[in-house]
């Protein structure tokens, strides 16, 4: 195994749950954590992302009781936080008449040509961008009134049990104006002309039985994510299974056909190496008719491939063996860039779990957080 690299940086989880945020601090051999919260005690918070471009501005996504949905910022990595002047929401018709953002649900930092740029997902499904780091938000590209995307998008009363979200906005470290985002339900969609237009990317998916695969309506990424070693290379966790796609083909191949068949490929959350574009990390649910959304037979585990989805295998060591019925979100699962990575998941139960040499063995880094949405891992000084 090759030895740990630290450089001059520190490890941080990011913790978004059903009542709060946590910041939850490694020492240098990620061994030892201090938690540092909550914040926004009471609030429903769906993500916590720091801008990766200057190591301690934060973004909070939180639905507050007296506010309604918003968006908070910290330059001081969480020492203080304050509102966006102007969160997302959809534009008014001139009659007063239009959706309203439910939350704010994904955030996603722009390219690193463009300091200050971040992107946000809502539910329901809408696109937005911030040009000022945050403070004010304006709605992006044309898909919001889109009549095809609005079709696409479905109603509140679809889908996700908390609503449609759209998600994994991805942008290509490649070029600013190459970008990608999934809509739950809606399907997977990019825009090679910085979002003045969008296609739908849906080549290969599967959906429920008895709908059409082209209409992206009956589409349901869960989560989408690029590989930063091969930006040609994405990975997705799917309603119907697990999916690579290498570009410039426009057909996705399904890879979770090879995991166990007790086990199945349905889940929402996954991993990929920052060096290596064949290996991947999931952590599946049990995906049967009822949709429990449970670890399949109460024995949570990771799966992990290193040829790209030909094979999987199992990462339990340290995890339950038995009777533990959590699952995880879209959002609440990531990786650090060490070497070996670190991988870090936390549980709709209140857990975080991590592991230091890339899911070989898991330990229990803290419990009794609130219901879990996300967590992200951030490296700074």
């Amino acid at each position: 195994m090759a030895a740990t690299r630290t450089g001059k940086t520190s490890v941080s989880l990011l913790i978004a749950t059903r009542k709060g945020a946590w910041l939850m601090h490694g020492d240098a051999a990620r061994r030892a954590w201090r938690l540092d919260g909550p914040h926004f005690l009471g609030h429903i918070v769906h993500h916590l992302v720091l801008d990766p471009r200057d190591g301690r501005t934060l973004l909070a996504a939180a639905k507050t009781g007296h506010l309604g949905p918003t968006v908070f910022r910290s330059t001081n990595f969480g020492r203080s936080w304050q509102e966006a002047k102007q969160p997302p929401a959809f534009a008014k018709r001139a009659d007063g008449s239009g959706r309203a953002v439910d939350h704010t649900f994904w955030l996603t930092p722009g390219h690193a040509s463009e300091p200050g740029v971040w992107y946000a997902g809502t539910s329901p499904q809408g696109l937005f961008r911030s040009e000022d780091g945050g403070v004010t938000w304006a709605p992006f590209s044309t898909i919001n009134d889109d009549p095809d995307y609005l079709k696409w998008m479905g109603t509140v009363q679809d889908g996700t049990p908390d609503g449609p979200k759209l998600h994994s906005i991805i942008v290509d470290p490649r070029d600013p104006k190459h970008l990608y985002f999934g809509m739950s339900g809606g399907g997977v969609h990019e825009s090679t002309d910085g979002g003045a237009s969008f296609r739908p990317l849906l080549g290969g998916l599967e959906v429920v039985a008895g709908f059409p695969t082209d209409d992206p309506t009956f589409h349901d990424p869960h989560c989408i994510r690029l590989c930063p070693s091969k930006p040609d290379r994405l990975y997705q966790q799917n309603h119907c299974g697990i999916y690579r796609i290498d570009r410039p083909s426009n057909t996705w191949q399904r890879i979770g056909r090879a995991m166990p068949e007790t086990v199945g490929d349905i889940g929402f959350t996954m991993v990929v190496h920052p060096r290596d574009a064949d290996t991947c990390w999931v952590l599946p649910m049990d995906g049967s008719s009822v949709w429990p959304r449970v670890s399949p037979g109460g024995r949570p585990a990771v799966y992990v491939t290193r040829n790209g989805g030909k094979r999987w295998q199992r990462l339990d060591a340290g995890l339950p063996r038995a009777q533990a019925w959590w699952t995880v979100k879209r959002q609440a699962m990531g990786g650090d860039a060490r070497d070996p990575v670190g991988l870090y998941f936390g549980t709709t139960a209140g857990e975080i779990w991590a592991s230091r040499d890339e899911g070989a063995k898991w330990a229990c880094i803290a419990r009794h957080l609130p219901e879990i949405y996300a967590v992200e891992v951030a490296e700074h000084h």
